[in-house]
């Protein structure tokens, strides 16, 4: 062929292939003063060196050593490794390291109970923002204001309030449920911590830690946060009667009484302890059950929220009665409602009235609710706790 084609197998063996004489072997008659760079395999690499591909030593061939024999040890001989030319050893390792692990936000808090509650503060605020249009239509429902359906909730307070009208005390539901969410998960670990056996030890209690730390959880967070979550009820279903948080709180002292701010917490608390031991208890087992078939001890985020919402299915709807009757007892005589004497009295009215189907009303919207609402509250959680660390490690 002429020099401007393209050779792909000379059959002189004086190289193995050339693109218009680019690249021949090592050859004093030929004018070519430095070796060829391109190769057909590495098997072939050595004969543009003047090295046989099947010699251990590259000057047995002609005793002749190529300027590139140097570079042919150091990079291609050696069968211990595969090494990347011009990239210094264990870079390549590194990056890829460093690529797989990625960003990883830690804030260092000594203290693990401040981590906890920190940790059940921020869940709180975050799961209850997000679910808060769910949570106003869930609370019309219930009272039977607005609307008897979803739909027809929904767009009667677009229709009158706007889009606000849907966050319309979400305020005070994050100032209730922050320090709410951190008091309950802080109780709940440090019980569930005291209660449960170590490894190899035997049960303290008969019964599973984590149903007794989730009742002991609830019970404390409705203790302490109570009043506000009054309130809040009342700014939703009255919210002509009260300007903001403190008119609430002052109108209802001068109005009503101090009493009146824990008016339902009997029903409150009865509610809460079987949906807070039902809640922790479905979510400490539904983990282990987790670690026990895919046999790895981390849970992922993803996971962490669809655990935490099958937890929330569950508990919401073996409690739901008991919230219904909550929020008609705090709603109280408004617009001339019934005033209930307690729980038994609430449940037996609203059975007597509206049968079986008034006791579940609102279910659906409150799953919608309280379903996202415990996974997005657990997932924060337990990536909080992962960003807070003590000394430098992952807590």
């Amino acid at each position: 062929m002429g020099k401007g084609g393209i050779q792909l197998f000379d059959d002189k063996m004086d190289g193995l292939f050339s693109i218009c004489n680019l690249g021949s072997q090592w050859s004093l008659t030929e004018r070519h003063p430095y070796p060829g760079g391109l190769f057909a395999s590495v098997g072939q690499m050595g004969i543009g060196f003047g090295v046989s591909p099947n010699s251990t030593n590259p000057r047995d061939n002609s005793g002749v050593k190529s300027p590139y024999t140097e570079l042919y040890e150091k990079y291609v001989a050696s069968p211990q490794e595969i090494r990347l030319v011009g990239i210094p050893e264990g870079e390549g390792t590194v990056k890829e390291k460093k690529k797989k692990a990625g960003l990883k936000l830690k804030i260092k808090v000594s203290n693990p109970s401040l981590r906890r509650l920190i940790s059940g503060g921020i869940a709180g605020a975050v799961s209850r923002t997000a679910v808060a249009p769910l949570e106003t239509i869930r609370t019309h429902l219930m009272v039977g204001s607005n609307g008897n359906s979803t739909a027809e909730v929904f767009h009667n307070i677009i229709n009158h309030d706007g889009w606000k009208g849907l966050f319309r005390g979400n305020l005070v539901n994050v100032i209730r449920v922050a320090p709410s969410k951190a008091i309950e998960l802080f109780a709940f670990d440090t019980v569930n911590k005291k209660l449960s056996p170590k490894p190899g030890e035997q049960p303290k209690i008969p019964i599973p830690a984590s149903l007794v730390a989730g009742a002991c959880a609830g019970v404390s967070s409705t203790l302490c946060t109570y009043p506000l979550e009054l309130v809040k009820t009342r700014l939703t279903i009255e919210k002509d009667m009260y300007d903001g948080i403190l008119h609430a709180f002052v109108k209802i002292l001068q109005n009503e009484g101090p009493g009146e701010l824990y008016r339902g917490l009997a029903p409150s608390l009865i509610g809460v302890i079987p949906y807070a031991a039902t809640n922790y208890f479905a979510y400490d087992s539904l983990k282990k059950a987790y670690r026990k078939v895919f046999k790895q001890e981390k849970i992922g985020n993803v996971e962490t929220l669809l655990i935490g919402s099958l937890a929330g299915a569950i508990s919401s709807s073996a409690t739901f009665p008991l919230e219904v009757a909550r929020k008609h007892m705090q709603v109280g005589a408004l617009h001339g409602r019934r005033v209930y004497k307690n729980v038994f009295h609430a449940l037996s009215s609203i059975l007597e009235q509206e049968g079986i189907q008034g006791l579940y009303k609102g279910l659906g919207p409150s799953c919608m609710k309280l379903v996202p609402a415990a996974g997005i509250s657990f997932m924060c959680y337990e990536a909080m706790k992962r960003i807070l660390v003590e000394d430098d490690e992952e807590a």
